[in-house]
C-alpha cells in the first residue's frame, strides 16, 4: 500500500523512537530531564515518541480552534420555551466532520458488521439488527413515501445524502466502530498488525478493539499472533521491551464521538461577531452570518443558503430558479460551507449531540466544555488480575421500544460502573452517573419522587425465557416528557421552518428513537496544542 509522505515521515519517527530499528546508534535516543537516563535506547528501557509533532486532521474532518462564545439565544424566543438563555462558555479545540454521516458511510458500517457478526449465526443476529436504521421512519399515513422506505438507505442515488432513521444509541455505536477501524488502519500502516487483517481475517470475537489492544495486546484478535505482530513487522528480538504499540507512541487516534451541544453550537456560530453577544449590535441569526435565508452575492443573488421548509405545503419553493432543490434531504455539500468549512450546520437534517436534555444550561456550575450526560465506568478485572474480554457470552439491554442492544461486542473489554472505592473523598465527581447533577429538580433531591419535575412516562419492554416480548405503556399521570433518555438535537432540517436554523435553538427526543429528519456527524477532541496547527491528512 502506498503511504503518503506525511504518514511515512510520522511512521519513521514512531518506529525509530519506539523500537530503535535503525542503524544510527543512539542518535534517536533522548535523555530524561528527570533522571538523565536515555529514552528510546535500542537496547531497551522506556519507549516514548519524543519526536511527535502534532495531531493530523482525520479524514473528512476540519479543525475547530477553541475559544469563548455566548451559548444560547440572544433574540426574543418566539416559541416561549426559554430553554436556551444566553450564557458564556469556553470550548476546547476539536475536530468535526465537514458533513453529516452519509448513507454510503453508514452502509460501509453495516456491511462490516454483517461480515464480522453474520446474522445467519443465531448468537450474532441481534448485533446486526441493532445496527440497522429504521427505514420505516419515511412512512406517512396520509402520504405516499414507500419508495423512500425501500431505497433511501442503500440506493446509489442517495449515497451522499445524510443517513436518517438512526437513533442516538446507534450513532454512538457507529462512532465506536469508526474509532476502531481508524486505529486498526494506523497499526497496519505502522507495521504492528498484518496487512488485510481488518477486512478478511476477522470473525466474531476476533474483531479488533482499540481498548483491548492497548490493555491486553496478546488478546487482540482473540490472541491470533499471526495478525498481532511482536514489534514492527514482527522484528522484535527476544527480551526486547515495547514489542506492542502503546499510547506513548502517538499512533492511536482519539475517539470519534458525537459532539457536545456546546461544541456543535460553537462550530455553527462561526463568525467572531456571532460568538460574543454585543448589547448594542445584537447577533446575526443564522450560521452564514445573516438574518436572511437567501444569498446577497451578486453572482448567486437570491439562492437559498439551506434546505428547510419554507411554509405550509412548501418544502422547496417553486419549481425552477426559486427552489432550494430539497424536497426531502439533499446531498451533502449542496449549500455553501460556513467559515470553518462545515456544511449543513443549518438545514438538511437536524443532528444528534451527546447531551442529555435539561431546560437550563448554567455557566455558574461549569463554563468550560459544558456537557450533561457523564456516566463513568471502568474495565472489569478478573480474579487473575487481567481485563475481561467479551467472547461468546453477549449481554443485551432491552430498550423501551423492544429492540435489543448489545452492551459490548465480542472482542471488546467488559465494562462496569465505577464503585465507592473509585469515588470516595473525591471532589470532582461523587458517583457513577452525573446526568441529573444540579438539574433543578429540587423535588427529587428532597425525596418527593411522586412530585419530581422530570417524571416522563416510563414505558418498558421485556422478554421472557421463551423470547416472547411484552410491551407496557405507562398509564400513570405524568407532567413532563423529560427524562435521562432525552437527548438534545440541534439545527433545523428539510422538515423544519426557518426558526430552527438558528444554532441556539434546541429540542429533544428519546435516545432510542429515530426520525426521517435527524442525522448526525462525529467530533473528536484535539489532543495537545490548543491552536489550530494540526496537519491536514493527505489522501494517498
Amino acid at each position: 500500500m502506498k503511504i503518503n509522505k506525511i504518514m511515512t515521515l510520522q511512521l519513521i519517527a514512531v518506529m525509530a523512537a519506539s523500537i530503535g530499528l535503525t542503524s544510527c546508534g543512539n542518535s534517536n535516543a533522548s535523555t530524561s530531564s528527570a533522571t538523565g537516563w536515555k529514552i528510546n535506547d535500542k537496547k531497551g528501557g522506556f519507549q516514548y515518541n519524543t519526536s511527535y509533532d502534532g495531531t493530523e486532521v482525520p479524514y473528512g474532518m476540519v479543525a475547530i480552534e477553541g475559544g469563548t462564545f455566548t451559548m444560547g439565544r440572544v433574540q426574543n424566543d418566539v416559541m416561549g420555551d426559554w430553554n436556551n438563555n444566553a450564557t458564556q462558555q469556553y470550548v476546547q479545540s476539536f475536530f468535526m466532520d465537514e458533513t453529516e454521516v452519509t448513507n454510503l458511510m453508514y452502509t460501509e458500517y453495516l456491511n462490516w458488521t454483517k461480515a464480522v457478526y453474520p446474522p445467519t449465526e443465531a448468537r450474532y443476529r441481534q448485533i446486526y439488527n441493532a445496527a440497522l436504521p429504521d427505514t420505516l421512519v419515511w412512512r406517512n399515513q396520509l402520504g405516499f413515501t414507500e419508495t423512500l422506505t425501500n431505497t433511501y438507505l442503500r440506493h446509489p442515488a442517495y449515497q451522499n445524502y445524510p443517513v436518517v432513521g438512526v437513533s442516538w444509541v446507534q450513532a454512538n455505536d457507529f462512532s465506536k466502530w469508526r474509532t476502531d477501524r481508524v486505529n486498526e488502519l494506523n497499526l497496519e500502516r505502522a507495521g504492528y498488525i498484518a496487512k488485510g487483517a481488518k477486512t478478511d481475517k476477522v470473525h466474531g470475537e476476533q474483531s479488533f478493539s482499540t481498548h483491548t489492544y492497548l490493555q491486553a495486546p496478546t488478546r487482540a484478535y482473540a490472541g491470533n499472533d499471526s495478525i498481532v505482530y511482536k514489534g514492527v513487522r514482527n522484528r522484535a528480538k527476544d527480551g526486547q521491551t515495547g514489542i506492542y504499540a502503546k499510547m506513548e507512541y502517538g499512533i492511536f487516534s482519539a475517539e470519534f464521538r458525537l459532539p457536545t451541544e456546546a461544541e456543535w453550537e460553537y462550530a455553527a456560530s462561526v463568525r467572531k461577531s456571532d460568538r460574543v453577544y454585543n448589547n448594542q449590535q445584537g447577533r446575526n441569526k443564522y450560521p452564514w452570518g445573516s438574518d436572511d435565508v437567501r444569498t446577497n452575492s451578486r453572482r448567486s443573488k437570491g439562492d437559498y443558503l439551506a434546505n428547510f421548509k419554507q411554509g405550509r405545503g412548501d418544502y422547496g419553493g417553486i419549481a425552477g430558479w426559486s427552489t432550494d432543490a430539497g424536497e426531502i434531504t439533499t446531498a451533502v455539500k449542496s449549500f455553501p460551507a460556513n467559515d470553518w468549512g462545515l456544511y449543513d450546520m443549518a438545514g438538511n437534517v437536524a443532528e444528534w449531540v451527546a447531551d442529555v436534555y435539561r431546560p437550563e444550561i448554567s455557566s455558574e456550575v461549569n463554563d468550560m466544555n459544558y456537557f450533561r450526560g457523564n456516566v463513568y465506568n471502568k474495565s472489569v478485572i478478573g480474579p487473575d488480575g487481567t481485563v475481561q474480554v467479551v467472547s461468546t457470552n453477549i449481554e443485551y439491554d432491552t430498550l423501551p421500544n423492544g429492540k435489543l442492544h448489545p452492551r459490548a461486542l465480542p472482542g471488546e473489554i467488559q465494562r462496569e460502573k465505577v464503585g465507592d472505592e473509585d469515588t470516595f473523598l473525591r471532589r470532582n465527581f461523587q458517583g457513577d452517573n452525573s446526568i441529573a447533577y444540579n438539574d433543578g429538580d429540587t423535588f427529587a433531591k428532597a425525596g418527593l419522587q411522586n412530585s419530581a419535575m422530570y417524571n416522563a412516562p416510563q414505558n418498558t419492554a421485556s422478554y421472557d425465557e421463551e423470547g416472547n416480548l411484552t410491551l407496557s405503556l405507562d398509564a400513570d399521570s405524568r407532567t413532563s416528557l423529560i427524562n435521562n433518555n432525552s437527548r438534545v438535537i440541534k439545527g433545523g432540517s428539510w422538515k423544519d421552518r426557518a426558526y430552527w436554523l438558528d444554532p441556539a435553538t434546541r429540542r429533544f427526543i428519546d435516545q432510542y428513537s429515530a426520525s426521517d429528519f435527524v442525522g448526525f456527524r462525529n467530533a473528536m477532541t484535539k489532543v495537545g496544542n490548543t491552536k489550530s496547527n494540526a496537519k491536514k491528512k493527505a489522501r494517498g
